[in-house]
């Protein structure tokens, strides 16, 4: 189904530049479409995966705060 997470990444912990730098590692891996979930630590992420997602055609599906950090969807740009 298209709608189910194809990837999780947990990048508790890493600071800025890394969440972006390996979520946009992973998601290069994926097909068109498909969705994935990444969990941060770094404040910075709230700013920074809203922005790469905005600046590469992401879709952000989702966004919320969790305890301890953030939680984000994103689906893949389709081509």
């Amino acid at each position: 189904m298209a709608d189910e997470i194809a990837a999780t990444l947990d990048l508790c912990g890493l600071k800025c530049p890394y969440p972006v730098i390996k979520t946009e590692n992973r998601l290069a891996k994926l097909r068109p479409g498909a969705l994935i979930s990444v969990e941060t630590t770094d404040p910075l992420s709230a700013i920074d995966i809203p922005h790469f997602c905005n600046e590469n055609g992401h879709v952000l599906v989702s966004q919320e705060r969790r305890e301890g950090g953030h939680r984000f969807v994103i689906r893949k740009r389709v081509d």
